[in-house]
């Protein structure tokens, strides 16, 4: 590797990074001039974790994969033939981020590593995409927020429908959904539900095995590296990969596979990025201690009374998505509020956003969903996580993050990461 130009655009970034923070803006002919990015001026990117997921996001436009990382060799050798030659390969993610050469750091990898992976990473002068959910644990998140305004990084989401496409089953994309709200005409509080009826599929296929068999581990994976921070258990095919998110060491079923993608979207039209529910309320069997189950209903509440409930049973039919006492809108953005278009076009619309991740790295502007509004709607899926796990309903304090007078719960909050892991 040739050593860069004291001048050069990489340089310009990583030495400014703190300081740019303050700043919105960094001219376009610092960084190549009349929109056009040069090969040689492509944001470079290392991948940890690729499987499926990690595979499916080497490309992006105006960065280029320079390293990859997984702890099953079988992964690192399917992807290579999808990359240029010369990417770098690493088991070992530590080795990886102290790449000099690396711009962005994608975590791909099961959520029981996204808290330390993307702390180790911004830590390391590294900006972070990191897939869904944010992290596995409350305490986990407030880190991530905390390292990346402490050193100035650039992070991302890989959840998207708070700003781009078709929201599920409403038929239209988050933005005049957002409009109708702040307009006022559906009234106030609101109460959003989310279930089939609505367009929603909590995925209840991600449940776990209560008597796994003890298999031997494949030689080409490193399974003590894949366990990291999470607590031992022994080897079974169904722990790990494709299945794992049926085990609440590593995730939480399909509230936490698909909760953000839809909890999201509803934090940020409800105006709460800066705030938590104040109550999580379940309705569930009793979940086993390893593996995920199922659940009826979940329901969060906020200080102004505004509701979210998760509807798993699907048994509220022609419910409406959004429901306030001047109204209601339904799948399909259907609204019970005569004339509705007409009404709507006289409000403003929302607030623009930062919605091109590579212009967010080189301008060092936030990115639209990033660690700080991706750590609140995070909240929401652990808190429920964690009711779920201990069989009641909570109450949460959204100022300090903490339950209230349960120590059970709180202890949930930072869970005990297994030695040497730490965050």
């Amino acid at each position: 590797m040739q050593p860069e130009e004291p001048n050069s655009r990489r340089n310009f970034i990583k030495k400014t990074a703190v300081g740019l923070a303050v700043f919105s803006i960094v001219p376009r002919y610092v960084l190549g001039g009349n929109g056009f990015i040069a090969p040689s001026d492509k944001l470079t990117k290392a991948v940890i974790g690729v499987g499926g997921m990690g595979r499916n996001h080497f490309p992006y436009d105006g960065t280029q994969v320079v390293a990859i990382c997984d702890v099953d060799q079988r992964h690192l050798a399917l992807s290579l033939p999808m990359l240029d030659k010369g990417v770098k390969t690493f088991s070992d993610y530590r080795e990886l981020i102290k790449l000099p050469e690396v711009d962005i750091v994608h975590i791909a990898t099961p959520p029981h590593w996204h808290g330390i992976m993307s702390v180790d990473a911004v830590n390391a002068g590294k900006d972070v995409w990191c897939e869904k959910p944010m992290t596995h644990s409350i305490g986990e998140g407030k880190r991530v927020m905390e390292a990346v305004q402490q050193h100035g990084r650039i992070f991302r989401l890989n959840t998207w429908f708070r700003f781009k496409d078709d929201f599920y089953g409403m038929g239209t994309p988050v933005k005049p959904i957002k409009k109708l709200v702040d307009s006022g005409l559906l009234g106030w509080p609101l109460k959003v539900t989310v279930s089939k009826h609505t367009g929603f599929d909590w995925k209840f296929y991600w449940v776990g095995k209560d008597n796994l068999p003890v298999e031997p581990v494949p030689a080409e994976l490193d399974y003590e590296a894949w366990l990291g921070p999470a607590q031992y258990k022994p080897y079974s095919t169904h722990r790990v990969h494709q299945t794992f998110r049926g085990y609440w060491d590593y995730d939480g079923g399909g509230l936490s596979d698909m909760g953000q993608h839809y909890i999201d979207p509803i934090q940020y039209f409800l105006g709460k990025d800066d705030t938590s529910p104040v109550s999580v309320e379940i309705d569930a069997p009793q979940q086993h201690t390893d593996a995920v189950g199922i659940w009826r209903r979940i329901t969060y509440t906020y200080a102004d009374g505004c509701q979210i409930i998760l509807d798993g049973e699907g048994k509220d039919t022609n419910v409406p998505y959004i429901e306030g006492p001047k109204g209601k809108l339904y799948p399909g953005f259907k609204s019970d509020i005569p004339d509705l278009e007409r009404k709507l076009a006289s409000f403003p619309d929302p607030a623009q956003q930062m919605t091109d991740f590579t212009q967010a790295v080189k301008t060092r502007q936030p990115f639209a969903l990033n660690e700080q509004n991706g750590h609140r709607s995070c909240n929401i899926i652990n808190m429920g996580l964690i009711a779920l796990r201990l069989g009641r309903s909570l109450k949460f304090d959204p100022v300090k993050q903490v339950f209230i007078a349960d120590d059970a719960a709180n202890r949930l909050i930072n869970p005990v990461l297994r030695a040497p892991w730490t965050i």
